[in-house]
């Protein structure tokens, strides 16, 4: 495989890191809408025998300019640029958005950015796709500019699944809030994964007899708190089913922010500082506050067998 190449920035770039084809998006998830809006960019990039690149915007603008809402990404730049590297991209470009570039207009985003920093000689964009100050520039609009400036452009179709639901990042959000992770997936092409280092606690869980692994949540999107069938990667690659809960476990007490306590089954190592990323496979139940600690202890158990039955059904 191919190396990604990660760029911060457009200006005063050496040769070889411009002239690319590029596929422009925010790719939040790179789910299989953006795939296609990709692969556009890879048929160019193969025809004109140069780079293959991806745009994005660091911060999203929602976050720029909405900074108050709730968390909503769907991965952490290294899983992004995991994803990208695995479907042969060559150059990631991420671009600051900061107050100059937001209040650029898309003409001038065509000129100064695409043709005089990045010397793009084609862009694939999605058929949603909007750019430029009040998001005014349109895929009709970058056809325009191409002409113009003298790169090609294509512009990716929807892409939906058997009931005519496009496949979005939003549509995977709204799933994963719902506690539908296998609708996630089947728009994400994989299931969803939160990827984090291994917290510190008060190792609860091992003197009850269900040790776990716990994440912290940070700006991903927030799943539906409950219970779910897990997989889980650890660094040297090995994959681990378990059972975990994600939200405030409110059986204890003391208010905290949402975490991912995974319990790996048939595990028993060392891994807190470690970064684990977790497949979230299947919702088992809403999460529950128990009367006492052995309700909970009993539940739990309960809730692994569930998740070995679905995980590992030959072996229980």
């Amino acid at each position: 495989m191919r190396r990604l190449r990660l760029i911060k920035g457009w200006k005063d770039l050496p040769a070889e890191d411009r002239g690319a084809a590029v596929a422009m998006g925010n790719f939040d998830g790179v789910h299989r809408g953006h795939q296609q809006v990709i692969a556009l960019a890879a048929k160019a990039a193969g025809e004109l025998a140069v780079p293959l690149g991806v745009i994005t915007l660091d911060p999203h603008p929602r976050l720029y300019h909405r900074p108050d809402e709730p968390a909503f990404h769907l991965m952490k730049p290294d899983q992004q640029a995991r994803a990208l590297e695995a479907l042969g991209v060559d150059i990631l470009y991420v671009l600051p958005y900061d107050r100059d570039f937001a209040e650029m207009t898309d003409r001038e985003f065509a000129e100064r950015v695409l043709h005089d920093g990045l010397g793009v000689k084609h862009v694939a964009v999605g058929f949603d796709n909007s750019f430029g100050k009040d998001r005014t520039g349109t895929p009709q609009t970058m056809t325009a500019y191409g002409r113009e400036l003298g790169f090609g452009v294509s512009v990716a179709q929807p892409v939906a699944d058997e009931s005519g639901e496009k496949f979005s990042s939003t549509e995977v959000r709204d799933a994963l809030r719902d506690g539908r992770p296998e609708a996630a997936a089947r728009v994400l092409g994989r299931p969803f994964a939160l990827e984090g280092p291994v917290q510190r606690g008060r190792q609860l869980g091992r003197k009850l007899g269900f040790p776990t692994a716990n994440v912290a949540l940070g700006d991903y999107v927030i799943p539906r708190f409950g219970v779910y069938a897990t997989r889980t990667r650890l660094p040297d690659g090995r994959e681990i089913p378990g059972v975990a809960n994600i939200g405030i476990n409110p059986t204890i007490e003391g208010v905290r922010a949402p975490l991912l306590e995974v319990w790996l089954f048939d595990f028993d190592e060392d891994i807190y500082d470690q970064v684990i990323e977790t497949d979230l496979i299947a919702f088992l139940r809403p999460e529950l506050k128990f009367e006492g600690l052995e309700a909970m202890t009993e539940q739990v158990m309960k809730d692994a067998q569930a998740a070995r039955d679905l995980l590992l059904p030959d072996i229980g």
